[in-house]
């Protein structure tokens, strides 16, 4: 996560748990300011009002407000239902879930202790004053939402930090594991957390769980002064799960950005494969896609192609022991009408840059190129489902489902939980499958949604399948949680577009 938009595109949007409606699954597009939401599409709007209809008539039935009741297991049933009134038959999902808490809950049982990893998680570190956040949300509560004068937390980073992320990820989603992330900007003081603060954050994790809850990626910053340096100290001391890095450079301004690199560039970086494949951490996970939506235009000398997969066959061929897992799967993000980019799919079978990166094992005999979803998911899920579908299709295809990764960007987007049940819900509608030979998700519990959702995880980072998590530290937390009867908040973050 960085910030590719200018301050004053920034300064044109709301903070997302103020202006959004608190839908189980949010009914228009969200960012984390590094791609532009579109604004509320008239089939969201749809949505939103059939999920509205739906709470009030089934609510009414159980004796519950409407806001109470989109926070229950019913609740995030009936925003699949509305979906599919919407979209048609994407998701799998019956009305009696809807409508009947007992078969709400018989779903929702059945699937949670279903073993979920993720692999794109972030928080950032207590005394973090990046003041391009705070300042976002001060200017909202200026101009169009009043209510965050009267709600500290947003108008500061607490949803951002550990005790919330803690939260809405162990607590309020059948999450396991997770690997914690970051971002390498330019300048240091903008680091969420800095390489040693996030193997810190998963050692006080996985030591107040009593098990491995929690994997750590180190960053990397080719071309900055002592980036080399740094890699060898991280390596030495540091002993991250994996790498993480940005070719596109600092992702809080690829428009000014002095540190573009590419993976196949040898003198840059095969040194450091060399170097990661003799230390045994030959894991590096590389953030593509998600561009603003003049990056053409706004990021100069064609820097911006440094964020497609143009460079990672050379790379992936050259370097088997390597293990590439390309962030985001590449997607460009919507900048125009999601219909019409999920036309365009239908027309040709082509999706900008997923396609690209799906086409690389074939088309170059490689085997060590993986994909993530992490946010590519969710703003899909919400754009358009279908789309979502033909993404997840054209991905399997390729790739092969046990090279997807589960990731969702949290706490970016508040509890990953909503973008859990999306998937687990998701199909890939018959007509599709027939017409470009993609197989069946099948069912939330069965071999291909399993894999992805986490053993892919489990085999590729060695996961100990055999630790009692149930009864771990946060399972015991997790278990008096929920005996409570704690509902989802349903509060999305970042931001959007605000509706008139």
């Amino acid at each position: 996560m960085g910030s590719y938009l200018s301050e004053r595109e920034i300064a044109q949007l709301a903070p997302a748990e103020q202006a959004a409606f608190p839908s189980p699954v949010p009914t228009q597009l969200i960012t984390n300011c590094e791609f532009n939401p579109l604004p509320q599409t008239s089939r969201q709007k749809q949505v939103e009002s059939r999920i509205q209809e739906l709470a009030d008539q089934y609510g009414r039935r159980l004796g519950l407000d409407r806001r109470t009741f989109l926070r229950t297991a019913c609740g995030m049933a009936t925003a699949f239902v509305a979906m599919n009134d919407v979209y048609g038959p994407v998701f799998q999902v019956s009305p009696a879930e809807a409508a009947e808490p007992a078969a709400a809950s018989d779903r929702a049982s059945g699937t949670a202790k279903q073993f979920v990893f993720d692999d794109q998680l972030h928080f950032v570190r207590d005394d973090y004053k990046w003041e391009g956040i705070t300042d976002l949300a001060k200017y909202a509560a200026s101009h169009w939402v009043p209510e965050l004068k009267k709600e500290p937390v947003g108008l500061g980073l607490d949803r951002y930090k550990f005790e919330n992320f803690l939260k809405e990820i162990y607590l309020d989603s059948d999450t396991r594991v997770g690997l914690l992330s970051g971002a390498p900007f330019d300048n240091p003081d903008y680091w969420f957390l800095s390489n040693d603060q996030i193997k810190e954050a998963a050692t006080t994790v996985n030591s107040i769980a009593g098990t491995r809850r929690l994997l750590f990626h180190s960053l990397i910053t080719p071309k900055q002064p002592g980036w080399t340096e740094e890699v060898d100290r991280c390596i030495d001391v540091v002993r991250p799960t994996s790498w993480k890095g940005y070719t596109i450079g600092d992702p809080l301004s690829p428009k000014t950005t002095k540190y573009p690199w590419r993976l196949d560039d040898e003198q840059l970086m095969y040194p450091f494969y060399e170097k990661i494949a003799k230390a045994g951490i030959t894991t590096i996970c590389i953030h593509k896609g998600l561009l603003p939506m003049d990056y053409e235009q706004s990021i100069p000398g064609g820097v911006w192609r440094y964020a497609d997969v143009e460079d990672l066959p050379k790379a992936a061929k050259d370097w088997p022991q390597i293990t590439f897992v390309i962030y985001h799967s590449a997607l460009r993000a919507f900048l125009e009408d999601p219909q019409a980019e999920l036309d365009n799919f239908e027309k040709t079978g082509y999706i900008r840059w997923v396609s690209d990166l799906a086409a690389i094992p074939q088309k170059f005999g490689v085997n060590n190129v993986y994909c993530d979803v992490g946010t590519s998911f969710a703003i899909s899920a919400i754009a358009n489902p279908r789309f979502c579908a033909a993404m997840m299709g054209t991905l399997i295809k390729g790739l092969g489902h046990d090279h997807v990764f589960w990731g969702t960007d949290s706490v970016w987007y508040g509890s990953p939980q909503w973008q859990i049940e999306a998937f687990r819900r998701l199909e890939i509608p018959e007509d599709m499958q027939q017409k470009f030979g993609f197989a069946p998700l099948g069912p939330a519990d069965g071999q291909v949604k399993s894999d992805i959702l986490g053993y892919n995880g489990v085999r590729h980072y060695r996961l100990d399948l055999t630790e009692d998590l149930e009864n771990d530290g946060f399972g015991r937390v997790k278990a008096a949680y929920l005996k409570d009867g704690q509902l989802r908040t349903n509060l999305a973050y970042g931001y959007v577009v605000p509706r008139g």
